[in-house]
């Protein structure tokens, strides 16, 4: 489960997109990434399927590329907020927000499930279970032995026995299921883990050997060794030839004793230990002896089992120039030594230990089918909170040439008074769409006031195109 995904709900509207129409049936993909915030990544048949604030999208390792089911028939509407694969079979959960009148403000919903068992080709929808989907949002999914089962915040935990034509709301406990009275009602991660079910709340972490029948609870409080927190966010199984070990990301519930962490058990749940202390983790990724954490802070990386971390640099495409301007990380999924890695700035792969990556953006194109030749985003735009890297924001400038040239990018003020230079003489291959980075800072490298600015981006044999930004601190 990706916490942040609720802020994802209001924002993802800011970013840009690949494709502004898409026309699928059945599930048909058609090519393009599907946005920049991408909360969750889960391994499927020959593809990664990814979750994203504009919905479900998936890279296919044979063709290199990637797709998007924007519109696929019976797929649930709205931002991905869990995934399960299983080969050719896939549950997806998805939510929005809606402006409740009675809480005076916007709360996320869920929006239902959707299942293909054909590998995307084909979906089938079910609605939202429970009274009401208002905080009624899926995390996580997993199914254990033909039980399909949901992590909800105010559904609970969500059970499937017909596979989604019905749902009951249980409890990994003894008591009646109520989440405003009991913290270990409110689920948030899932796991199969060798077909016990674990299931991680806000009041711990809940084992299962029997697919539900019977629980036993592990908390911050009752064990010698515990977990850092009983607000459980994510979880994940890694299993070597001589090694079980169960993952949970623990933040701060609401004892005192707690602290945010990477908790682990290689006894299953009899005693835990704590790496990345006072760390934010938003998931896990494992792939044989080593194990990656995302996470507010960074993306990290164990190679012995979680005894030792390391923390990679900024990524950077040393191919294109672009970056991934963020140091908060949604998602990971590692595989034969290749790290995949989602944040609310796009998607990164590296082969080689981070050494070299691949930023994969979504973007629109411009100057096709009437568009303007020039935008930015986020915009308006905050240089103290959007794409926030080392303390500084940025926006990008997005463009596109017709053929190789030379350009030139410029900021001014109201008064059309120059502010800043973000590049001169600037050589691009053409055709082809770029994007320039402004970090909201003047020539002095002062930040710029608020207010209204204009761009130019002036292309060589071609013209000067102008765009305006608002910049709001």
């Amino acid at each position: 489960m990706r916490m942040i995904f609720l802020l994802l709900l209001i924002s993802s509207t800011m970013m840009a997109r690949s494709v502004d129409h898409y026309h699928l049936n059945n599930g048909t993909p058609t090519s393009g990434p599907i946005g920049n915030s991408i909360t969750d990544l889960q391994r499927g048949n020959n593809c990664l399927w990814i979750g994203a604030g504009d919905g479900l999208g998936r890279y296919v390792f044979s063709t290199d590329s990637f797709e998007s089911f924007l519109n696929a028939d019976d797929l649930a509407r709205g931002s991905i907020s869990a995934i399960f694969t299983a080969g050719d079979t896939i549950w997806i959960a998805a939510a929005a927000d809606s402006f409740v009148s009675a809480a005076g403000e916007s709360l996320p919903y869920g929006t239902g499930f959707s299942v293909s068992i054909d590998n995307g080709q084909t979906w089938r929808r079910f609605p939202q279970p429970g009274p009401t989907p208002i905080q009624n949002l899926c995390y996580d999914i997993t199914v254990v032995d033909n039980v399909v089962w949901g992590a909800s915040f105010g559904g609970g935990l969500l059970k499937s026995q017909d596979w989604g034509q019905s749902w009951e709301q249980t409890a990994p406990d003894t008591l009646v299921f109520d989440p405003n009275a009991y913290l270990n009602h409110r689920a948030f991660s899932l796991l199969n883990a060798d077909n016990v079910l674990w299931v991680g709340t806000a009041g711990g972490i809940n084992k299962s050997t029997d697919n539900g029948k019977t629980w036993q609870n592990f908390n911050a409080r009752n064990q010698q060794n515990p977990i850092s927190g009983d607000f459980v966010v994510a979880l994940a199984y890694q299993k070597t030839d001589d090694k079980k070990i169960i993952w949970a990301a623990t933040w701060k519930a609401e004892d005192l004793s707690e602290s945010y962490g990477l908790s682990k058990s290689e006894n299953g749940g009899l005693t835990w230990s704590v790496c990345l202390k006072d760390i934010k983790v938003q998931n896990i990724g494992v792939d044989g002896n080593v194990v990656y954490a995302a996470t507010h802070e960074g993306l990290y990386k164990s190679p012995d089992f979680g005894e030792n971390w390391y923390k990679f640099t900024d990524i950077e495409d040393k191919n294109s120039g672009e970056r991934l301007y963020t140091t908060e990380y949604y998602s990971c999924y590692g595989e034969n030594g290749s790290i995949w890695a989602g944040s609310a700035d796009g998607l990164a792969l590296s082969s080689d230990n981070g050494y070299r990556w691949q930023i994969y953006r979504a973007f629109k194109s411009t100057g096709k089918a009437g568009e303007p030749r020039t935008y930015a985003y986020p915009n308006p735009f905050s240089s103290k909170r959007h794409n926030e890297l080392n303390g500084q924001g940025h926006i990008r400038l997005q463009y596109s040439v017709n053929a190789d040239t030379y350009v030139a990018v410029k900021i001014y003020d109201f008064a059309l008074d120059w502010v800043a230079t973000i590049c001169e003489g600037k050589f691009r291959q053409g055709p082809g769409d770029y994007a320039e980075v402004w970090d909201g800072k003047n020539q002095y490298r002062d930040d710029a006031a608020n207010g209204v600015y204009f761009y130019s981006v002036a292309i060589e044999n071609d013209g000067v195109y102008w765009g305006k930004i608002l910049l709001v601190n």
